[in-house]
């Protein structure tokens, strides 16, 4: 068991450190490349900071543990809308606007509501992996259309590496990039033996593991993010981070594992989809009312992350 702990914990740091790395060398490629905000916002650092979920699940689903792979993506998607927002709120209030609330909002609840839907069969397939990776095609595209139009009408950057004066020395970004992402498949596949091992040792099953400690590590640099974020006063990035990354992990993250290990879950995830979408809804109905999302409802989104849990147990 002290092996499986080692590689999990191995493979959390390593990945944390490595994500942290990947997203900022991306946002710096983007101002380079002169991308607008919403795609700096929900597609560069929400994906960047999917990298870990994609990875860990892809590798999972490779290696025939579709469990691990869904439980990942339930799991991440249910910690960011409760302990990552939560957190973010207890340091200070996140007020959005109300455009990015209700175009990116409304994307994410619907996308996060149909991986939920295809899961109430407990059967995630290679036909249902390739809707959503088509929807997340066609999100991406969305998401591109709505950033150009931000250009047009003058919205600033929300990300302080977007909006800085400094030269982007785009080979050497590129080649940290590229490392950091070696990196990180490294730790994702540390972080799967680890887990793997430990819910054997322990009796525990995967899905479990995939739900709580996987998720929670993969989540760990949307939270970092969030909370720099958050001292920054950098609302928009907090919130285009976690809808972003929800956006990813429901459509890219789901597909791709359906694709590669198609498979029957357990009925856990059941309850566990419901968990999902109702947290996404509760903490787009707090940030919805007034536009902005204060500590006490932090406090609360932080005490529904503890009550699922609890549950998943």
């Amino acid at each position: 068991m002290l092996a499986a702990v080692a590689l999990l914990l191995g493979g959390l740091v390593l990945l944390t450190l490595a994500a942290d790395r990947f997203v900022l060398s991306a946002t710096r490629l983007s101002r380079a490349f002169g991308v607008s905000p919403i795609v700096v916002g929900a597609l560069v650092v929400g994906l960047g900071t999917s990298a870990p979920e994609l990875l860990v699940s892809a590798l999972a689903a490779g290696r025939g543990e579709i469990d691990l792979a869904v439980g990942n993506v339930v799991g991440s998607n249910t910690a960011n809308v409760t302990l990552v927002l939560g957190a973010a709120a207890l340091v200070g209030p996140i007020a959005g606007r109300v455009q990015t609330i209700r175009r990116e909002g409304g994307l994410m609840l619907v996308s996060v509501l149909v991986f939920g839907a295809l899961l109430w069969n407990l059967y995630l397939g290679r036909i249902e992996g390739a809707g959503l990776m088509l929807a997340m095609f066609g999100a991406g595209t969305l998401l591109v259309r709505w950033s150009r139009h931000d250009s047009r009408a003058g919205v600033r950057p929300i990300s302080p590496e977007a909006e800085s004066d400094e030269p982007v020395r785009v080979p050497m970004e590129i080649g940290f990039g590229l490392g950091t992402l070696a990196f990180t498949l490294v730790g994702a596949d540390l972080l799967v033996r680890g887990a793997s091992g430990l819910a054997e040792d322990l009796g525990i099953s995967t899905a479990f593991v995939g739900l709580v400690i996987v998720s929670v590590g993969t989540s760990l640099p949307e939270l970092a993010t969030a909370l720099a974020a958050a001292r920054r006063g950098e609302a928009d990035l907090i919130l285009g981070n976690v809808l972003g990354s929800n956006l990813f992990n429901a459509l890219a993250v789901a597909g791709i594992a359906g694709l590669i290990g198609p498979g029957q879950v357990v009925a856990a995830f059941r309850p566990a989809a419901l968990f999902m979408v109702g947290s996404a809804f509760a903490a787009g109905v707090f940030v919805a009312t007034g536009r902005r999302l204060v500590r006490w409802e932090g406090a609360v989104l932080l005490c529904v992350f503890i009550v699922f849990v609890a549950a998943s147990e």
